[in-house]
């Protein structure tokens, strides 16, 4: 339940970044190339403090049933419960999203 909800959940977090590269693509602009996890990690963290708060992980969101499922998988990343992600925390959320999807896909912004 848990890794369906942060599957979820990545997806959310890569909408944005999607649909900005796919409208790119329409009006026949170069595709962006793919990001790495470390490369979404550090877009997020806008303080550059090289964790993530809560606020940054949710971005721009705006959708109140998002947040909420954003907050809950935030809170399940969290394992050290300080209110922060570090990378390698964020990366165990990227590797579980990957794993669902079977393949190599790199998280977008």
């Amino acid at each position: 339940m848990v890794r369906m909800i942060l599957s979820l959940m990545l997806a959310l977090l890569v909408a944005t970044g999607v649909a900005f590269a796919k409208e790119g693509n329409k009006k026949g602009g170069n595709a962006k190339p793919k990001k790495t996890v470390e490369q979404v990690f550090n877009a997020k963290d806008t303080d550059k403090d090289g964790k993530l708060s809560l606020d940054e992980f949710k971005g721009k969101v705006k959708d109140s049933d998002k947040l909420a499922k954003l907050e809950k998988v935030f809170k399940a990343l969290d394992k050290d419960a300080d209110g922060f992600l570090t990378l390698e925390e964020f990366k165990t959320h990227a590797k579980g999203a990957q794993g669902k999807h079977g393949g190599n896909k790199q998280p977008k912004e």
